[in-house]
Order: structure tokens, then sequence, then C-alpha cells
């Protein structure tokens, strides 16, 4: 799935934060969006994946203008092809790693339904094997992480928007994160991700400065498969 920008402005008061972005971010490829804090990477994360609505300029969807998508349209978006890893990680700490993944229950509440085997398959590629019953408030900030992702390889999400995934992860967690979502961008999806982390950015295909015209592509021999 297509993501882009076209002149983007943003203004929060009477600051601007965004001022004519031009990004494009392809499906198979991880884009990184980065500057120095309070640049507006988190805020044009949140514009591509129509979480928050822009001032000025279009963001286009497979080449469809989707600007003005009223909230019906947005939440077809975000149910059929969005997946969001936001820094709150989105885990309901309450409920169990399956529901967090599936985000189903049964018709009494007691536990969660969804496709066993691919449930099973998806934590086992998170590192989360076996856990699906346990509540998710027992898991450490990098599972948590990791969990998030599983949510979106669980729901084969076309695009999935992910802000700062590295920013709290030890070194061992910060690789298991970035391999996971390298992999998933190699199975064809659209990975977008606000970062300051270097490691993070290095193994993107591309990167966006905020500010800048164009995104800016890496060598290939730096790119990560």
């Amino acid at each position: 799935m297509l993501i882009e920008a076209e002149g983007v402005c943003v203004a929060i008061g009477e600051r601007p934060v965004l001022d004519g972005e031009l990004v494009r971010c392809e499906p198979g490829a991880m884009t990184a969006l980065v500057g120095p804090s309070g640049s507006g990477k988190t805020t044009l994360l949140h514009c591509l994946g129509l979480l928050l609505p822009i001032d000025r300029g279009r963001i286009l969807i497979d080449g469809k203008d989707v600007t003005k998508y009223g909230s019906a349209a947005r939440r077809r978006f975000w149910r059929d092809h969005a997946a969001f890893v936001l820094q709150d990680y989105g885990i309901i700490d309450a409920e169990s790693v399956a529901f967090n993944v599936t985000m189903q229950s049964s018709l009494l509440g007691k536990r969660a339904n969804g496709d066993e085997k691919r449930l099973a398959q998806v934590l086992e590629r998170t590192g989360l094997a076996g856990r699906q019953h346990e509540a998710a408030s027992h898991l450490s900030g990098g599972e948590k992480q990791r969990l998030a992702l599983a949510r979106a390889i669980y729901k084969r999400a076309a695009v999935v928007f992910v802000d700062e995934p590295t920013a709290s992860l030890d070194a061992a967690n910060r690789r298991k994160v970035i391999d996971l979502f390298t992999e998933f961008a190699a199975n064809g999806r659209t990975v977008i991700v606000s970062t300051h982390d270097s490691e993070m950015i290095e193994a993107c295909g591309s990167r966006h400065v905020i500010g800048s015209s164009r995104p800016v592509a890496q060598p290939v021999d730096q790119q990560v498969h």
C-alpha cells in the first residue's frame, strides 16, 4: 500500500509544526521519518495514518486522495488495512496476550477467539510462543512492543505506523524489534517509522528528514534484508 503526503501543512494553535511535507512510503520497504525532538515526526506519522487532520496539502493512499475522509471511511481504513505500534504500545494490560493479538473474545468474554493456528505461528515468530493465556501486564516493555507487532502480523495489515519503537528498549530487544519490522516490510508491507534511533534508521530503505522536500534513499549495500 503506497502512502504519500503532498505539501502537508499542520499548525497546532499558532505554531506551525509541518510546512509543505512531501514524502512517499512504498510497499515492501521501511521509511524512517527523522528529525530532532519537536520537529514533527510523530505529527507527520499521525497525518499519514489518518489520525490527525491536516491544514493544507493532501494525503494519498494508492494514489487516491483521502484527505477529506470522514470518520466512517477512516475507521474502515484502520480496520481493514492499518496497524499502529505507538509509544504506549496500545496493549490492554488486563487482557490476555491472545486477546491483544486477535482483539476477539468469546460471547461471554471468557477467552480469546480467532484463528488459533495463526495465533500460535505469530507468537512463535515474535518470540512469545506459549504465552497466549498470560496477562499482558506480565510482559516487559520489549515484549509488549513485540506483542503490538504480533497484532499487526496477525491482522495481515497492509501498512503499519510505528512511533519510536526502540526508545525504551535495551540493545538485545532493540535488535529483535528492528529485525521483526524489517521482515514485515520484506513480506510486501509498508512500514512507516518515526524514530531518532540510528540503528532503526539504518535498517530503513529510505528516510525522510522533516523539513526536507523528499525522502533520501539509502545505497543498496546499506539496506537490511
